[in-house]
């Protein structure tokens, strides 16, 4: 039991002995029952006493002995018990509770216990039919066993009561039997069945949880079993293996915990646990002993300790400095949870039921009902208990003690105003105290007392202090006798608890402390340091100066030390040690010692005062009377002293007279104790009983006590006793005390003596009774007698008695007047029935006594008086007002229906409904509501209930579609004011209120719940649900949760762009490549890459193999700076490619001059060149050119010159070809038009071996239009030799008009008419300005008379004559040359644009 030793006995009768660590230890040979007997008997059981220090073996020789083995591994073993049978013995266990009784059965099915005390052993019960026992077990309280019997039944015994009855049968011979926590017992045997029966016999012995294994071919017959020290877990051994079971608290029953498969193990024979839970020991067929970790799992906590986990609801807490073990559990089998060490001493766990501290050093641990908040605290600060504050109440809990010591309710939890003190006995004479002070408001104090004796009834309150000032600080001492107190204002008080009494010490106190483990109380009044020896003279104080601050008591190698700060140094001011020491002398009750330390110390001194007062007290109530007498001789007390030296004479005597002892118990002596101490009667009694009356006479004379003194001489017909009488009536009168005389007069007889004293005292109702009880005998008492004391009964409003005294004269009307004035309304109704009085009479007088009742708040006893008033109304008040709701329910529906106010009985309805909704009872609220015309609160009642259908129900019968709607909704709102979201949610789905619903989960953030309600009841808004709550989320910060609500949106680049936003690139290029491959991803870490910049761009890009693209994609997305500080930064080669495309992109924006710039640096003249000669800027290209590329200046000028002759400028087209050195051009340009005189002439003057050529050509083309009349095209050349005759002398409207004179009527050659007409055009336009616009129209007509629709429309819409047939001004031609086409990389350009316009997910290319 106490962990340190394990036994082990095989078939060569030697008990091994093995330490916690399986190391053998010592060994001791057994012994057969016969001193001189042979060793062939076998060992059928061994256990441990429950302290550890006995062994008890079972022997098949008919015999049990136990050993006494001691403690230690030194000890000296011996036999200290035996217990000799008739039959051999088959089974032994010995009860946790039964330290002297150890159990065990015979083969004849006798269960019998060996009392150690007596060395007998008794039969406890008997098998009926004397079947075998094969096995005994203990229940873990050790309050009871079971037997299992050979024919399968098991039989239970309970020592409490003695009673023995049958618990269950097994299905065969339960060998492997034992008993568990849950008052589970296991049992099995050769059927290879494990079986769990409930020990209380209920149901579930009748259907034990059974595990079968009979098909098992690998399972052999069990053959022992043993639960854990827990009761949680149990091991069963069978054939070369045992099973574990465990207990599921979620499956409410047993489960299968694992199997051990040991190989050639055979049958284990034995089993058991360490006591802490967290090993297992085997013992085999073949002699082997193993031992196994049980523990579940093994945790450090704080580098300090270890917990090992030998269940869920034990550990084992090892502290790792000193390697000392605590086991901890749980009593009810639930899971611990919690588990932590405070101050590396205090441990704190916690179940769903119960709570759990406990002190490591001490080795204590408690555990008591609790229900686990969560909001606990925990003061450690007392010694031996535990002070848990939790919700505004205080607990406490000793350790050791598995009960709650005490509460108490306050919201002062602070440590200093909250105090607890638990004291230990000490030479057993002190009784235990303990106490807690705390304040019940900010100024009242209660001490309760938590001591063991008040179990029964609970705590007690033994003191409560109400105070004027609001309360800082407060401490018990140490004994809890006295209490400490200091207020706002920094008085200090000092309560007595036993005498409630209570003294101001100081009026100003800047520190207070108690001394520690004394009762000298040390405190600081400005500069003077205040010191009180003892609590019982708080008039006597020391005072010492000092010129600083109090800061700490200490106390240790026989001194204490006041620790004052004084001007940075702190300073020791001694403390008197033997005064200190003289409160503990006195409470272990060493009056001697005491008695020495004050005689060495200085007399005189208010403090030595003090300690001689408490000492002669504490010997007088001990009965030492010659300290008592040393004290009162110490304080000056010579009466006291020689009344006790009387004292001791008359013991003395009575010792010499009695033959010894001290001669404190002669009734004498016992006499003048009890005198001493205050106890007249008991010193009466004595000195009565041994006929000592006129010593009683004389002690009462001395006390001037002369009543008592009369009585004692009365009573003993002492021959004195008239003349003590009249000496007390005399004494009496002289001292004014007329009631004793009226009281002495009315024992005399004297009745008007007796009033008139009464009266003179001002005590008419002694005179009344005086009246009442003798006025039938005596004719004494006339009427104005009677009237005065009437008269003086009510001024002193004492209207019954007058009421009882004109009821004794029998004058009923006045009688009932007085009996009502003073509320004796039973009286007066008595009175009232006696004389006959109308039924009008007694309901309004029952009326009134209720009504008085009411205002006395005793509501519930008006309610019959209202009742027979027939005031239906003022009973129900008074009912709903005292809670007596049947009550009040009943009289409702009794009261008539006609004429009664109904919103008053609907109110009370409702109240009524009101408290049994609070009892639970719904039908009948449910009634009261729908008679109080409520029907909503009969629906909120039960929405509260979660009884939905019953709600709905009600909604549906009573109340309209709208009410109900209404009601649901403002009751949901209600339920979502309180956080009671699931419940609301309820309320509004009932009606149908889906959006209330999900608005309500989105105000309060429960985005899941509401997500849930939108899929359910809004589909079509999900997606963009899960969006809007994503980018909330984002808006807030929680961008995990933003992205699950982004993907769960289907909105991935959402998701991307949120990253980037935040600048949570890793996350962005995490999402993009889960949700859109890994191109996405690239796009993501390009925009990364940018974003960075420089070196670290450059590097990220290179990275994922992209910076060129990077950097061809910032130069198509315009982004040039970002290009050229990426390809500087990492690709100098492609700086060039920058610059041309910056060219190219500054051309298509029209800022050529930049591009020209721009081409340069790109070592691209040329296409400067090209790009100013498609914008036909002449001029510049012929720069850049002779600047650049001198070699290009031709193709400039030829360009040029093509330019012109496009534009029809012959002329000047001609001199540009001629300047470029191409006349040939200008030939051809001729040859081309049919201007075949200007191409004769061009070849005449620059290449004159071409005019052969030339008039070849001619003829050539004539032979083609050899269809073409000779004289059409005589016609022809002389209108185009006129036209230009004209055009060349500056007649240009007569050239327009000979241009046009060539028609389709004169020619059939297109071309021809085509070119007229165009050199029409050009001359009108350049020339003819207000000839211009008819001209075109004219052409336009022309060319669309000989099919050339298209150039008649091309021709209107380069002039704009008319824009609705135009096309409109033309878009400027694509430049062609040597610039490479636009080209997207990856798609980067979506990706640039935003997210949400490219689809990103293919990574193609998206030119």
């Amino acid at each position: 039991p106490n962990s340190r030793r394990m036994a082990a006995v095989t078939t060569d009768r030697v008990v091994q002995l093995f330490d916690e660590n399986g190391e053998r230890k010592d060994k001791f040979s057994t012994k057969p029952a016969q001193p001189d007997g042979v060793k062939n008997f076998v060992v059928r059981g061994m256990a441990f006493s429950p302290d550890s220090a006995k062994l008890a073996i079972a022997q098949s020789d008919n015999i049990v002995f136990v050993y006494k083995l001691g403690l230690e591994w030194g000890d000296k073993k011996s036999i200290c018990n035996k217990f000799l049978q008739s039959k051999p013995v088959t089974a032994l266990t010995w009860p946790q509770r039964r330290h002297n009784e150890v159990v065990f059965a015979t083969t004849e099915g006798k269960v019998k216990v060996g009392q150690l005390k007596t060395n007998k052993a008794a039969t406890l019960y008997a098998h009926p039919d004397g079947a075998y026992c094969v096995a005994l077990a203990s229940s873990p309280c050790g309050e009871k066993i079971c037997s299992g019997h050979i024919d399968g039944t098991v039989w239970t015994f309970d020592f409490a009561d003695g009673v023995n009855r049958k618990l269950f049968a097994h299905s065969c011979a339960p060998y492997a039997l034992s008993w568990g926590a849950r008052n589970a017992v296991v049992a099995a045997g050769a059927d290879r069945r494990v079986c769990f029966y409930d020990a209380l016999g209920d149901e579930y012995a009748a259907r034990p949880q059974t595990f079968d294994y009979s098909d098992d071919d690998n399972a052999r017959e069990f053959a022992s079993a043993s639960f854990s020290p827990a009761g949680e877990s149990v091991a069963v051994g069978s054939f070369d293996r045992f099973q574990l079971f465990a207990y599921s608290q979620q499956r409410g029953g047993w489960v299968e915990a694992g199997t051990k498969h040991v190989a050639n193990l055979y049958t284990v024979s034995a089993l058991g646990w360490k006591p802490d839970g967290s090993r297992l020991a085997t013992g085999a067929l073949c002699g082997t002993v193993d031992i196994y970790d049980a523990c579940v799992k093994r945790q450090m906590y704080a580098d300090k300790f270890e917990f090992t986990y030998v269940s869920g609801s034990a550990v084992v807490v090892k502290r790792l400095v000193d390697g000392s073990k605590v086991s901890v559990s749980a009593g009810n089998g639930q899971d611990l949870q919690g588990l932590n060490v405070y101050k590396e001493r205090f441990l704190v766990a916690h179940t769903t039921d119960s709570l759990i501290v406990g002190d490591l050093e001490a080795e204590k641990i408690a555990e008591v009902p609790w229900g686990w908040t969560g909001s606990e605290k925990f003061d450690f600060d007392t010694e031996r208990v535990c002070v848990v504050h939790s919700r505004g109440e205080v607990s406490v809990v000793e350790y050791g003690v598995n009960r709650m010591l005490g509460t108490c309710r306050t919201t002062h939890t602070k440590q200093h105003l909250l105090s607890v003190r638990v004291q230990e006995s000490r030479r057993g004479r002190t009784r235990v105290g303990k106490k807690i002070a705390y304040l019940i408001d900010a100024q009242t104090v209660r001490v309760t007392d938590l001591s063991a004796e008040n179990e029964l009834t609970g705590a007690r309150d033994v003191a409560t202090v109400s105070h004027e000032s609001k309360i800082d600080w407060l401490e018990l001492n140490a004994r809890g006798t006295h209490v400490l107190f200091r207020d706002k204002k920094r008085q200090l008080h000092l309560y007595d608890i036993k005498n409630q009494a209570r003294y101001t010490l100081l009026n100003y106190c800047s520190y207070v402390q108690w001394v520690p483990g004394s009762d000298v109380v040390v405190a600081q009044n400005m500069g003077n340091l205040c010191v009180w020896y003892s609590v019982d003279s708080p008039d006597r104080v020391t005072t010492v100066p000092i010129k600083g601050e109090v800061e700490d008591i200490e106390r240790g190698k026989g001194k204490t030390e006041v620790i004052v700060e004084e001007g940075g140094v702190q300073k020791a001011y001694p403390l008197d040690e033997h005064l200190i020491e003289f409160n503990s002398l006195v409470e272990e009750g060493d009056y001697d010692a005491a008695v020495e330390v004050l005689e060495a110390l200085p007399g005189g001194t208010p403090e030595t005062e003090a300690m001689w007062l408490e000492l002669r007290n504490a010997a007088i109530t001990d009965r030492r009377l010659l300290v008592a007498q040393r004290c009162s001789a110490a304080l000056g007390d010579v009466a006291k002293a020689q009344y006790l030296g009387a004292i001791i004479a008359d013991a003395k005597r009575a010792s010499a007279m009695e033959g010894g002892g001290d001669g404190l118990n002669n009734y004498a002596v016992k006499a003048r104790l009890a005198m001493l101490d205050k106890q007249w009667k008991i010193a009466e009694g004595l000195l009565l009983e041994n006929g000592q009356t006129d010593a009683a006479i004389q002690m009462y004379r001395d006390m001037h006590r002369l009543d008592r003194a009369v009585e004692v001489a009365t009573s003993k017909a002492h021959p004195n006793a008239e003349n003590l009488r009249r000496e007390h009536l005399d004494w009496l009168k002289q001292t004014g005390q007329e009631e004793a005389a009226g009281a002495v007069k009315e024992r005399e007889g004297d009745h008007l003596g007796a009033i008139r004293f009464y009266l003179r005292g001002g005590l008419p109702g002694r005179a009344a009774a005086v009246v009442i009880a003798n006025h039938a005998r005596s004719t004494d008492f006339d009427r104005s007698l009677v009237e005065e004391i009437a008269a003086a009964l009510k001024r002193g409003d004492m209207y019954e008695r007058a009421g009882e005294l004109y009821d004794a004269l029998d004058r009923p009307e006045e009688a009932k007047e007085a009996f009502v004035r003073g509320h004796s309304y039973r009286r007066a109704l008595e009175l009232c029935r006696r004389g006959g009085s109308s039924a009008e009479e007694v309901r309004s007088l029952e009326e009134k006594w209720g009504d008085h009742l009411v205002d006395m708040k005793q509501q519930d006893a008006a309610i019959n008086h209202f009742i027979e008033a027939g005031c239906g109304i003022k009973a129900i008040e008074a009912a709903v007002e005292c809670k007596n709701w049947k009550k009040a329910l009943e009289i409702i529906e009794r009261e008539p229906k006609r004429g009664r106010d109904d919103d008053k009985f609907k109110g009370f309805y409702k109240r009524i409904g009101r408290h049994y909704e609070q009892a639970r009872d719904y039908e009948q609220a449910e009634r009261c509501f729908l008679r109080a015309g409520e029907p909503g609160e009969a629906v909120e009642m039960y929405c509260r209930a979660d009884k939905w259908e019953n709600a709905h129900k009600i909604a549906v019968g009573y109340m309209t579609d709208s009410d109900a709607n209404e009601l649901y909704v403002k009751r949901g709102k209600e339920l979502e004011a309180s956080a009671r979201y699931k419940e609301a949610e309820k309320m509004y789905l009932t009606v149908k209120e889906h959006d209330l619903a999900i608005e309500m989960y989105k105000r309060n953030r429960q985005f899941d719940q509401m997500i849930r309600l939108v899929g359910l009841y809004r589909k079509d808004l999900l997606g963009e649900t899960h969006i809007h709550l994503a980018r909330q989320l984002e808006a807030d910060g929680n961008y995990r949760e933003a992205e699950r609500r982004y993907l769960e949106g289907k909105d991935w680049k959402g998701a991307v762009q949120m990253y980037k936003q935040a600048e949570m690139w890793e996350d962005a290029v995490r999402v993009a490549k889960q949700n859109g491959g890994a191109n996405a991803s690239k796009r993501v870490a390009y925009e990364w890459g940018l974003h960075l910049g420089g070196d670290a761009g450059a590097s990220l890009l290179r990275k994922f193999n992209l910076l060129e693209e990077a950097i061809d994609y910032a130069c198509e997305s315009g982004e040039f700076d970002n290009a050229f500080e990426l390809a500087r930064a990492g690709a100098g080669n492609k700086v060039r490619d920058v610059h041309l495309k910056h060219a190219m992109y500054l051309e298509d924006e029209g800022r050529f001059d930049e591009a020209e710039a721009e081409f340069i640096k790109a070592d691209a003249p040329k296409e400067a060149i090209e790009m100013h000669v498609h914008n036909k800027d002449w001029d510049a290209a012929t720069r850049v050119a002779e600047q650049h590329a001198p070699e290009q200046v031709t193709d400039v000028l030829v360009s040029r010159a093509t330019s012109l002759k496009e534009e029809k400028e012959y002329s000047r087209a001609e001199a540009t070809f001629v300047k470029a050195k191409k006349p040939e051009a200008a030939i051809k340009m001729y040859s081309d038009e049919g201007l075949w005189d200007d191409a004769l002439r061009v070849a005449a003057d620059y290449l004159p071996g071409k005019v052969r050529e030339i008039h070849l050509e001619m003829q050539s083309r004539a032979g083609d239009s050899s269809k073409t009349s000779a004289r059409d095209s005589e016609a022809q050349h002389e209108c185009v030799t006129r036209a230009r005759r004209l055009e060349r002398e500056g007649n240009y409207s007569g050239a327009v008009d000979a241009y046009l004179e060539l028609t389709s009527r004169v020619t059939k050659d297109q071309r021809a008419l085509e070119n007229a007409w165009d050199a029409a055009v050009r001359v009108a336009v350049g020339n003819v300005p207000g000839k211009a616009k008819t001209v075109v129209q004219e052409v336009a007509a022309r060319l669309r008379g000989i099919g050339r629709d298209d150039r008649a429309e091309e021709l209107l819409g380069s002039a704009g004559v008319d824009a609705r047939s135009g096309l409109g001004p033309t878009r400027k031609p694509a430049r062609t040359g040597s610039a490479q086409p636009k080209r997207d990389i990856v798609g980067f350009k979506d990706a640039k644009d935003r997210g949400e316009n490219s689809d990103g997910g293919d990574g193609g290319d998206a030119s």
